[in-house]
């Protein structure tokens, strides 16, 4: 329902905005501030609110949520599944086709040798426990995709409901999540609000599976716009340990009509999924960034490799020797001539290539622009930081799987293509399990009413705030700090300085004032506080490691440095609040404490 706006006094209205107009004409940001009155079109004081209780809750409705919600049904427990979108349909899930299999009887590399190519792939950035599980179980999970009619269509809602139906899992659609919820040390459950009705929602339970998917600033040309990492956020601030904010997706799209995500991708929405079989790779990281760079913007942007090269371009981004020839999907060989390789969920290799326009992953092949997955790693290799290979993080009672769980399966580069699809659904259903397991062995317990309020007080500030800013001047103006190819993908300490100052600006003075007249403003606003928390940590991080390895390039340094860098980088609140960033070495599980080796940040 709508309500009077709320009247506010002249006084009032010049001391609100002053401070703005102030800010403006010091220089501020170079465009216009977006100050202004808010006309709330709902009375934030009227909405309902409900508790929900379960044993296992799962955020997100993906593949790895599907398998979570599943596996943890049929392990026993009762499952309730929460998403800011429609079942299937929403993230990344539905846009890709490609979903790997790892079949032993018909694979020419044992799981060994395939853990081993990969880790070389990756320069060691991969955790080889999970790598390994993806081909132990990927073909299992494949099967009952099948089973559910998965491939016979290129929507995914139906096949993803029938196993939901048929356990009558509930599902929640349309929800935005906002917060977890901690006390005594464990999850006990999580808070948000519905998007089409006037309700606050806490959902209490045992335990919490984030398959929130990974995240970007709603960039142009890529379809995940609305992922924002969410549950990486939300997981932060309750303090658990996140990881992988320093590598770079570095899939472009068309330089015709960018921002058409659908024309960039060609007719993978209306191709069938199909599986992929063994084909490790050496892409998707900043090579065509660095060709950019050099080449001030070039159309034809191939990797520049190592060597003698017919463009001329020496150095940039390091690739093991044996990835050299291979070119990437819709990159170019070494010697410079364009390849396309074959579409994801195409397992014949010997199949004809596909004519221009038909080429997959999308963006690919052509003349290209970066930035079309600005913010978002690779995937895999960011988000929650897995204490074991049971998908469970440094906050008891909280697990994530896919996207949302910074597993590094793959590691800091994109390696075997289909892996991703395929992982999710792997992680998924190994969190399931565990998630259910674990619930048998603790109680519920109630948020506190204390607790309650402030929460709820929290979700609905920008509602309830007289005046303040749009999310999406907060969210244009931090694209024009992080997405150029000088800040984001070709890093320099000066640059990525200079840039973090300008998201402190935004954190501590202009989030805090975010404004929302409805719900939907209201999920804009969070989504742009979880982005806004998400660059500074890619910046904290790009500015640690003081190397150039896989997705992540340092003009300042160039090299890959074995000797002080064999090591991932975790973040977490310190007890003052402050952003603190750890080193975890290769092959090593995260400790639930905090490392006396650490660098932190005010």
């Amino acid at each position: 329902m709508k309500t009077k706006h709320r009247k506010i006094s002249r006084r009032k209205f010049i001391t609100l905005t002053g401070g703005a107009a102030g800010f403006a004409a010091m220089g501020g940001f170079a465009m216009q501030v977006d100050w202004a009155l808010n006309n709330p079109e709902i009375n934030a004081e009227t909405l309902e609110n409900n508790r929900i209780t379960t044993d296992v809750l799962v955020v997100g409705s993906g593949m790895a949520g599907l398998f979570a919600a599943v596996k943890a049904h049929d392990a026993g427990a009762q499952v309730l599944m929460v998403s800011k979108g429609r079942l299937g349909s929403s993230g990344q899930t539905p846009f890709a086709k490609g979903i790997f299999a790892y079949d032993k009887d018909n694979e020419a590399l044992s799981i060994d040798e395939f853990v081993a190519k990969v880790s070389r792939s990756a320069l060691g950035t991969n955790n080889k426990a999970y790598t390994r599980q993806l081909a132990e179980h990927s073909l299992a999970r494949v099967n009952e995709l099948r089973e559910w009619g998965f491939f016979e269509s290129s929507l995914y809602n139906k096949s993803f409901s029938k196993p939901i139906e048929e356990r009558n899992i509930p599902v929640h659609e349309r929800v935005t999540i906002t917060h977890l919820v901690k006390e005594d040390d464990r999850i006990i459950g999580v808070a948000g609000f519905s998007i089409d009705e006037q309700k606050v929602l806490f959902y209490e339970a045992k335990s919490v599976i984030l398959c929130t998917g990974a995240g970007g600033f709603k960039p142009n040309g890529f379809p995940i716009c609305d992922l924002t990492h969410d549950g990486t956020v939300m997981a932060y601030n309750i303090g658990a340990k996140v990881t992988g904010k320093e590598w770079n997706d570095g899939h472009p799209a068309k330089s015709e009509n960018p921002a058409a995500c659908y024309d960039g991708w060609g007719d993978m929405f209306e191709q069938k999924p199909s599986t992929t079989r063994i084909e490790i790779r050496h892409d998707l990281g900043v090579d065509m960034n660095y060709m950019a760079y050099i080449n001030g913007g070039a159309a034809q942007m191939g990797p520049p490799g190592r060597g003698n090269q017919s463009n001329g371009v020496s150095g940039g981004p390091y690739r093991p020797e044996e990835f050299t020839s291979q070119g990437g999907p819709g990159g170019h060989s070494q010697d410079g001539e364009e390849i396309q390789g074959p579409p994801p969920g195409d397992s014949d290799r010997k199949r004809p290539l596909r004519k221009e326009g038909k080429v997959a992953p999308p963006g690919m092949g052509g003349s290209v622009v970066g930035g079309s997955t600005a913010g978002m790693s690779i995937h895999k290799a960011e988000g929650l930081v897995p204490i074991n290979d049971k998908c469970e993080s440094t906050i008891p009672g909280l697990y994530a799987a896919g996207d949302a769980l910074g597993s590094y399966m793959a590691g800091g580069i994109y390696t075997q293509i289909g892996s991703s699809l395929s992982g999710s659904a792997v992680q998924g259903a190994i969190a399931g399990e565990t998630a259910a397991n674990y619930s048998k062995t603790v109680k519920s317990k109630n948020i506190s009413t204390k607790k309650l309020k402030s929460i709820e007080e929290d979700i609905l500030a920008p509602l309830k705030r007289e005046a303040g800013y749009s999310p999406a001047w907060v969210t244009q103006t931090l694209q024009s700090i992080m997405i150029p190819n000088f800040v984001l993908y070709i890093k320099k300490e000066n640059l990525m300085k200079a840039a973090l100052a300008y998201v402190e600006e935004l954190r501590d003075h202009h989030v805090p004032h975010l404004r929302a007249s409805n719900l939907h403003e209201l999920r804009l606003a969070h989504e742009t506080k979880n982005m806004v928390i998400s660059a500074e940590m890619k910046l904290r991080a790009s500015l640690m490691r003081t190397e150039s390895r896989c997705s992540h390039f340092r003009l300042d340094y160039p090299e890959v440095d074995n000797e002080n860098w064999q090591a991932w980088i975790n973040i977490f609140k310190g007890e003052d609040g402050s952003m603190t960033l750890e080193k975890q070495p290769f092959n090593t599980w995260a400790s639930t404490t905090k490392s006396s080796e650490i660098e932190a940040n005010s």
